[in-house]
């Protein structure tokens, strides 16, 4: 199992950084979904800058984020103030959540447990189920087989991992990359909800995009 590596959040700066503070679109559903289940103790797994920590606690959740970067989180804990916004934060690995068993009705990985390898996914899965409530809801991300990633010339780690290597934060950060069969097999002690595959346009001059799967699962 490869060692986990931060983000280097330290060079996320200017527009980049504004960027990483906007919430993606799908957690404006995430929230409706999970306030009409009743759903309350959230947990915002790899926050970064806490663009979803803190949208979610506004939103009156009680919420918690979690981050492997120092910097990830005391900026978090900064803008978090800033929001007026109650926050619990935490540093450490998702490979060993420090949160005791059915912790949490809902969680949120976006792009994020995918930075390890196969045997580190496989354990981040178990850890989910552990820390998550019956009937509790994981929505997550994972990089996908198709994207260009997977096809780049990078340190290979297993038939499914690379290591990424390119200027920027993520710089030496293992990346997971399923395809669906893979995923039915990782989440086959939860109830898959939904399954989609996105293409995401990068840039358009160069017509560059990213595949990534997004994943709804319930604890069963």
């Amino acid at each position: 199992m490869v060692d986990s590596k931060a983000w280097n959040w330290d060079v996320v700066k200017g527009d980049h950084e504004q960027y990483w503070q906007e919430p993606a679109m799908e957690s404006y559903y995430l929230v409706n979904r999970w306030k009409s289940q009743g759903k309350n103790d959230f947990l915002d797994l790899g926050c970064g800058l806490g663009r979803h920590t803190i949208q979610f606690a506004k939103a009156g959740f009680k919420t918690s984020g979690f981050d492997l970067s120092e910097t990830s989180i005391n900026r978090t804990k900064e803008y978090a103030e800033q929001a007026g916004a109650k926050i619990d934060l935490k540093i450490g690995d998702m490979l060993d959540l420090p949160y005791d068993d059915d912790s949490f009705d809902c969680i949120y990985c976006r792009n994020v447990i995918s930075h390890t390898d196969t045997a580190g996914m496989r354990k981040i899965v178990a850890g989910l189920e552990r820390v998550l409530r019956k009937d509790g809801e994981c929505y997550l991300t994972l990089g996908s087989k198709q994207t260009w990633g997977f096809q780049q010339d990078w340190p290979v780690v297993d038939e499914n991992t690379k290591i990424r290597i390119e200027d920027g934060p993520e710089n030496g950060i293992p990346h997971f990359y399923a395809d669906y069969d893979l995923i039915v097999d990782l989440f086959k002690d939860f109830e898959i909800v939904k399954v989609f595959q996105v293409e995401e346009y990068i840039t358009k001059e160069h017509n560059t995009s990213s595949f990534h799967y997004h994943v709804l699962i319930k604890k069963k």
